[in-house]
């Protein structure tokens, strides 16, 4: 796999009159030929990062972190373990390839939501045992 950037774009079909790929109308054709030359512009690490953030705020609002008078309607316990272990595997993973200076935040809001999780749970997972503990070690309070 080469660095050099590619420029992809969704073909018209010729069997298909005023549609693009797959049917698809013109105006969604050419919005997502917009997309790929707006995302080609944007830094590995501010995707990676932005990532890592949606993965975070849905974590937090699972473990009953909401900033409205639902958050403990919205909590869900077993869909915010999935979504931590994800960002922990995650920000392992990535850690090498952003740095220092971008991972040390991430690791320290995962930090925070694994904290969040074993307080919010009734039956609070042994030390190793919690969400992404097996990429990050024992979380402890």
């Amino acid at each position: 796999m080469t660095d050099a950037p590619r420029n992809e774009r969704f073909e018209f079909d010729d069997n298909t009159q005023g549609h693009g790929a797959h049917g698809a109308p013109d105006e969604t054709v050419e919005a997502v030929n917009e997309q790929m030359r707006d995302i080609a512009e944007v830094p590995a690490v501010e995707v990676i990062t932005t990532a890592a953030v949606h993965l975070m705020s849905a974590a937090a609002v699972k473990c009953g972190l909401a900033a409205g008078d639902d958050a403990e309607e919205l909590k869900d316990l077993d869909e915010a373990r999935k979504l931590i272990t994800a960002l922990a595997g995650y920000v392992t993973a990535a850690a090498p390839e952003i740095g220092s200076q971008h991972a040390a935040p991430l690791r320290d809001g995962l930090k925070s939501l694994q904290l969040a999780f074993r307080e919010a749970s009734p039956f609070p997972d042994a030390p190793g045992a919690g969400p992404g503990e097996k990429f990050t070690g024992p979380v402890f309070g």
